[in-house]
């Protein structure tokens, strides 16, 4: 088989997504880390979602009292961020941006949210919206993102939630306003995602004086 040949055939096969493997094995596989498993029956553990159903419920009331005020509807979930780490830490539970395995702090990637709750349990928490364009049961748009790094935030065997709003907009003097209608909260240990390989490149790379053809300036 001629080289060329053969490469296209390694390339397609890699290109093929993964689909249906679970969030515990690829949590435990990046970061050596286990989900540790919701469960219904545990008085800890229902001790710790009432407090999370008290959490989304004042989170969203104060959201809702001025709004949030962003162009698009994919940025209010880093805006809402704020406001549920507040209230996490306004009932008692140690709440931050998690720190890394080299010990930084780091806003961007999952999870948004690490807490230490009464019993002295780590939790990592995402934050998440929707609206009724994206309604989580008649769409099969990508909302949840996990990438692999360096220095990853997840460093502790922990719960995994996701607190989730859904959220409409209004017009006011020409900007976007947000608001609550809804509120979910998730349990992913069981979650089901898929791996899509891409080819990536940075601007060092793109912007080589050896590949441009042209350029100018105005």
């Amino acid at each position: 088989m001629e080289v060329s040949k053969e490469l296209e055939g390694v390339i397609a096969q890699m290109l093929k997504p993964l689909k249906g493997i679970s969030l515990s094995v690829v949590i435990e596989g990046l970061s050596g880390n286990k989900i540790i498993p919701f469960d219904k029956n545990n008085e800890k553990d229902i001790i710790i979602l009432e407090k999370l159903k008290k959490v989304a419920i004042i989170a969203g009331k104060e959201i809702n009292k001025n709004g949030i005020s962003v162009s698009r509807p994919n940025e209010v979930g880093n805006a809402i961020e704020s406001y549920i780490r507040n209230e996490l830490n306004n009932i008692g539970y140690n709440a931050s941006i998690p720190k890394t395995k080299k010990g930084k702090h780091k806003s961007t990637g999952y999870p948004d949210i690490e807490f230490i709750d009464e019993f002295q349990r780590t939790n990592y928490l995402e934050c998440k919206t929707y609206n009724d364009e994206t309604d989580p049961k008649k769409k099969s748009m990508r909302t949840f993102y996990l990438s692999p790094s360096d220095d990853f935030k997840i460093t502790k065997d922990a719960h995994h939630f996701i607190i989730s709003y859904e959220i409409s907009k209004e017009i006011n003097d020409g900007n976007n306003l947000f608001r609550c209608k809804s509120w979910k909260i998730l349990s992913i240990e069981n979650l089901e995602v898929d791996v899509k390989y891409e080819f990536n490149c940075d601007n060092s790379r793109m912007y080589k004086d050896d590949i441009i053809l042209a350029d100018g300036k105005f």
